[in-house]
């Protein structure tokens, strides 16, 4: 399939047509796609403004639907919906990865079927339709791939450590935890990447995962652990 062919097919599948079809062809475009052909920009400042906005829109969401339940409840229901493995599986309800740009090499090794690359091109889909028609257009979208019959207790099963970390932070005002990108090996389709996770500048864990986001998790489990704390 063409590039233009992906384009004009995604749009009738997820039944949103773009005014500017660019912002599309942006948000499919892999970082290895782009870096094979010099002049185009990869999908990753979209996946950046995506995860912001299907963030603001599933906090607005849940916050109007469970009234009843506390802020921690609301952060961990939220957390169950954005995270990487919903977002994969979100995704192969519009059969995203076949869509995708990829480069020569990562469309060899599976690039199509690994979460952290369909996930993070979910967000950047989000981010394009929401540059593109606003906040009234990728609402609807977003919500139409939230499960129905969501609970708090029923949500996944999905650990966020980080929001479990970061709550044991807090109560203590004067404390502060900094995740930092420690190190980033390998090609595009083999990327692994290790975070730490400081406290007032002290290095209290470390991660590693295929994405930024799946290291910051693996290191903030790492700092509960350190600490005597089993989620």
């Amino acid at each position: 399939m063409t590039a233009n062919e992906s384009v004009a097919e995604l749009q009738n599948r997820i039944g949103y047509k773009f005014k500017n079809e660019k912002l599309l062809f942006e948000a499919l475009s892999h970082s290895s796609y782009s870096n094979e052909n010099k002049a185009l920009n990869s999908n990753e400042r979209l996946e950046f403004l995506g995860d912001s906005v299907l963030s603001i829109v599933v906090s607005d969401y849940i916050f109007k639907h469970f009234t009843h339940i506390p802020e921690g409840e609301l952060t961990k229901l939220r957390a169950s919906l954005v995270c990487e493995s919903s977002l994969f599986e979100f995704s192969k309800k519009i059969e995203l990865g076949s869509y995708i740009l990829l480069g020569k090499g990562e469309e060899l090794t599976g690039g199509r079927e690994r979460p952290s690359i369909v996930s993070d091109a979910f967000e950047a889909v989000i981010a394009a339709i929401y540059l593109d028609g606003g906040i009234e257009a990728v609402t609807p979208y977003i919500l139409s791939f939230i499960p129905q019959d969501i609970t708090p207790k029923g949500s996944s099963a999905f650990h966020d450590y980080k929001t479990i970390l970061q709550e044991v932070i807090q109560k203590n005002p004067e404390e502060k935890i900094v995740y930092h990108l420690k190190s980033e090996s390998g090609p595009d389709h083999d990327k692994h990447f290790t975070v730490q996770v400081l406290l007032n500048n002290n290095v209290i864990g470390e991660g590693t995962g295929r994405s930024k986001k799946a290291a910051e998790q693996s290191a903030a489990k790492e700092a509960l652990a350190l600490m005597g704390i089993r989620p």
